[in-house]
C-alpha cells in the first residue's frame, strides 16, 4: 500500500541526506528523498514505534 502523502523531517540537512515517511493503514512507509523512484519499504505500527523509541534513547550512536 502506497501512502497518500510523504513527510520530510524538519531535521533534513541541505545536502538532502534524509528519508521521507508516509502513513499507511497499519504502520509507515519509508523512502530515500534522493532516490524516490527506487521504491520504499513498509513497517507495521509496532515495528515503527520500536524504531522511533530506539532513536529517542540514542540507541544507534
Amino acid at each position: 500500500m502506497k501512502p497518500k502523502a510523504w513527510r520530510t523531517s524538519s531535521y533534513t540537512n541541505p545536502n538532502g541526506n534524509c528519508v521521507e515517511v508516509g502513513h499507511i493503514c497499519d504502520g509507515a512507509a519509508v523512502r530515500d528523498t534522493k532516490h524516490r523512484a527506487g521504491g520504499y519499504f513498509t513497517t507495521t505500527t509496532d515495528q515503527w514505534t520500536t524504531f522511533i523509541d530506539a532513536i529517542k534513547i540514542d540507541r544507534f550512536r
